[in-house]
């Protein structure tokens, strides 16, 4: 007989043994739950009606589910901006713009990032396109190979944290509970303080280094500056222009309440295309071009849908065996209150983006920690929301939310396993050693942490553009007095008017 307290452990260990035998993570996740599933009916943990749950909740949570219709959305939106050329228009003319002092190339890989990061949403896109056409030039003007592969890298991982990222949209999915919620648009308006942050934190690094290291970051040579004045700005702006009409249908949407996510996600659909269009004259396919962005799109979706369908059959037998139980009581006496909570949690995030997918820990960790982060984070901020404790939950699952997409984007770039880093390794050229890539991604990396923490100890980036309730004002008790408790303020020997208004006294009580 198997205690019921060793099944969650069990499970956990299970799905491990199953990925290592070389499963897929959405077939392990199938496979892991079924297997103990069937343990647990044998054991009489539950019966086997108690499984008829899991396909309700496939078609009722899953695929009739409206906010993961974004998904495909956003993901066909990029996979047109990646190959339009809006990337290549951008970085020429920000290094034309920067190219006059120390890291202008590397603040101008910063800047394109960021930009491109709030319209496509991809981390492949963007460290493909920026490394094919920048880290050629990097490499003619003599920069630091450690630096330039880096600060590619870095620049093109920030997509995970830029509104309208992948990763907020199915982080909203996951972090529901019984008091509280974390919909797209909080998540996104809390996104906000922390990608704004990171960006500037890039750029601080790219300053010191300039100033203590200068041969790491020369400036580009004179003949190489080829524009100036207004050509100069109106190059810039012809990509600045294009990409700020796509954030504001995007994301203006949204955080106006105009449109829902997948309304916002279609509307940037319709403008990647126009945008395509319109620029038609630059690519050489266009039909092709849109044809490899529907292939593309099917297949991540299909990726996301077939690992919600796994991690689903996962959780309702984790459930079934008390698992959300053992996972409070885990990390509910952990020392050090909610302090120690968020400590552990992201140095397991942290760990477990070595070997597993960003969607994969959203979809199996996160909505077993949710309830934990809401019951020990939700006290914390709860003066803040002018002690709403329904707003202090929602807020407490926002700023759980963004603090995790930022850990997160460290799982593309440490060594050796980061996605980023294998797409730099396949379009740098050959002169490019595989150690300089790792050795340069490692600063970045250790930036992204302090990231983490500023986030963990300064709950107010996340929180300052949420909407805060009006704060509850307790009700008084309300004593109409009569005439031996009101009296008039006449003397005794002056005749009242009975016609006179009536006076009502609010009488507070004493505390």
């Amino acid at each position: 007989m198997i205690p019921v307290e060793w099944m969650p452990p069990l499970m956990f260990g299970g799905l491990i043994l199953f990925m290592l035998i070389g499963f897929p993570v959405a077939f392990s996740l199938m496979a892991a739950g079924l297997f103990f599933s069937g343990i647990a009916i044998s054991q009489g943990f539950f019966d086997a009606v108690f499984l008829q749950a899991i396909p309700q909740r496939i078609f009722g949570s899953v695929l009739a589910n409206d906010l993961l219709l974004a998904i495909p959305f956003f993901t066909f939106m990029g996979a047109i901006l990646e190959r339009c050329g809006l990337a290549e228009e951008m970085l020429d003319s920000m290094g034309q713009l920067f190219g006059r002092i120390r890291g202008g190339l590397g603040y101008s890989v910063i800047i394109v990032g960021f930009v491109l990061g709030a319209i496509t949403g991809t981390v492949a896109a963007q460290v493909i396109a920026m490394a094919m056409i920048s880290l050629p030039v990097m490499m003619r003007y003599g920069y630091n190979m450690r630096y330039a592969t880096g600060v590619l890298a870095a620049s093109g991982t920030i997509t995970q944290l830029v509104p309208p990222s992948l990763v907020l949209i199915v982080l909203a999915d996951q972090l529901k509970t019984q008091n509280g919620s974390a919909d797209v648009g909080s998540m996104y308006l809390g996104a906000w303080g922390p990608s704004l942050l990171q960006i500037g934190l890039f750029a601080l690094y790219t300053f010191f280094l300039s100033r203590f290291r200068p041969h790491y970051l020369p400036p580009a040579p004179e003949n190489e500056l080829t524009l100036t004045g207004w050509a100069l700005w109106k190059k810039c702006l012809m990509g600045i222009i294009p990409s700020a009409v796509l954030i504001f249908l995007v994301l203006g949407t949204i955080m106006t309440g105009i449109a829902t996510p997948t309304e916002s996600g279609a509307m940037g659909a319709m403008g990647a295309l126009v945008l395509a269009w319109l620029r038609r004259a630059s690519i050489p396919n266009l039909r092709g071009l849109i044809q490899q962005a529907y292939q593309n799109t099917m297949r991540i979706t299909a990726m996301v849908v077939f690992i919600l369908i796994g991690s689903t059959c996962f959780s309702v037998v984790f459930q079934g065996v008390d698992g959300g139980q053992w996972v409070e009581t885990l990390f509910s006496h952990l020392p050090g209150g909610w302090i120690g909570f968020l400590i552990v949690v992201n140095l397991f995030v942290f760990f477990l983006a070595f070997f597993l997918d960003f969607f994969e820990i959203a979809f199996i960790v996160v909505p077993m920690l949710a309830p934990v982060a809401v019951k020990l984070l939700s006290p914390v901020l709860l003066d803040s929301m002018n002690g709403n404790p329904q707003a202090a939950a929602s807020a407490a699952l926002v700023w759980f939310g963004v603090m995790l997409c930022v850990n997160m984007q460290t799982s593309f770039m440490h060594p050796p396993f980061g996605f980023a880093l294998f797409y730099l390794r396949g379009v740098a050229p050959k002169e490019v050693k595989s150690s300089d890539i790792y050795w340069g991604a490692l600063p970045w990396v250790g930036l992204q942490l302090i990231m983490v923490v500023v986030v963990m100890a300064f709950p107010v980036l996340v929180t300052t553009l949420l909407d805060k309730p009006a704060v509850v004002v307790q009700s008084q008790e309300f004593n109409f007095s009569g005439a031996e408790e009101i009296k008039p303020a006449t003397s005794s020997n002056k005749i009242v008017d009975e016609d006179a208004p009536v006076v009502f006294q609010l009488d507070k009580q004493s505390r």
